[in-house]
């Protein structure tokens, strides 16, 4: 691959882990309501499938859902903003945290009921089949989303009409609070995709080479007419499920353990040990990503919150 492009996902994934901190930071000042769920150990996967993408392929994702928003190009300042329920914000203020949209982007959202969006991708994929496109769509779920019936409807119908989508499980090992394996009667992801007719793949998660390649070749399978993919990203959140999450169910040692598989470190050794690139320039990008958030942090610090008279718009559609 080019450095430039690995650069570029380096660049994107620091970005990403500095924003979900800075999130942290002022949700832990009030300045950010509702629930906040980082993305913090799941870099990869965002960064690695979303370059795969062709410009008219869709995007669509859960609550955890800032990395996408930034991986597809949404400005780092808007996006921010939109969780400080700014007018500047890349939903107007309305969305917040788990209602991040861009259609300028094919970005979706951002969907708060769990698996809720699944069958929204399904739909997706089907006006595209009808229009006789090429295009795409790369839905994203945790792995809890697999135990409901929205998942499973919408898999199977997806299957019967051999649809243009990626499904992409974000198993990162927990729904919410609660260990796969005590949830699910089938731990692997993976397997339930042949139920739908459907090609799956496990993919290391934490390797956002393999994950751009595994996604690479579920877009290729697509356009062949090879139909529907699958494809289970083992990953893991080194936060909790959310801001108010006490993290009482997990060890020290499994996160520390996981903490040794570090996206952004796992990328940042293969540079360096191939000389692609050196420390110097890995710690300018550093630099630059910092000052991009100072600069969106005040930019939205510095931004209205809507007027009263937003209230009541956009709720019809207007002629």
């Amino acid at each position: 691959m080019e450095k430039a492009t690995l650069l570029e996902w380096y660049r994107q994934m620091v970005l990403i882990r500095r924003f979900e901190q800075r999130c942290s930071d002022l949700y832990s000042l009030g300045k950010i309501g509702g629930f906040l769920h980082l993305y913090i150990g799941q870099e990869a996967v965002a960064v690695g499938t979303i370059a795969a993408r062709q410009p008219g392929d869709h995007v669509i994702t859960a609550y955890r859902d800032h990395a996408h928003a930034l991986a597809v190009g949404s400005e780092t300042g808007p996006v921010l903003a939109e969780l400080l329920g700014k007018a500047t914000g890349v939903s107007k203020g309305k969305g917040g945290s788990m209602h991040l949209a861009d259609v300028n982007r094919q970005y979706w959202g951002g969907y708060a009921v769990v698996g809720g969006h699944v069958p929204l991708a399904t739909g997706l994929a089907l006006a595209e089949q009808y229009k006789g496109t090429d295009n795409a769509v790369l839905c994203y779920f945790g792995d809890g989303s697999t135990n409901i019936g929205y998942f499973h409807e919408s898999l199977n119908l997806a299957g019967v009409w051999d649809l243009p989508v990626v499904f992409v499980a974000e198993n990162n090992q927990y729904g919410m609070g609660t260990a796969v394996e005590r949830a699910s009667a089938v731990t692997r992801m993976v397997d339930k995709a042949p139920a739908y007719g459907m090609e799956g793949k496990q993919v290391d998660g934490m390797d956002v080479m393999a994950v751009y390649e595994a996604t690479s070749a579920a877009l290729q399978a697509i356009r062949e007419g090879k139909g529907p993919q699958f494809l289970e990203m083992l990953t893991y959140r080194f936060e909790g499920h959310s801001m108010g999450d006490p993290l009482r169910y997990r060890t020290k040692d499994e996160v520390e353990k996981w903490r040794e598989d570090d996206p952004i470190g796992i990328l940042e050794r293969y540079l360096l040990k191939e000389n692609i690139a050196d420390r110097e320039e890995l710690e300018n990008l550093d630099k630059g990503v910092e000052q991009e958030l100072v600069d969106a942090v005040q930019f939205a610090e510095e931004s209205p919150f809507p007027a009263y008279e937003e209230l009541f718009s956009n709720i019809y559609v207007e002629d």
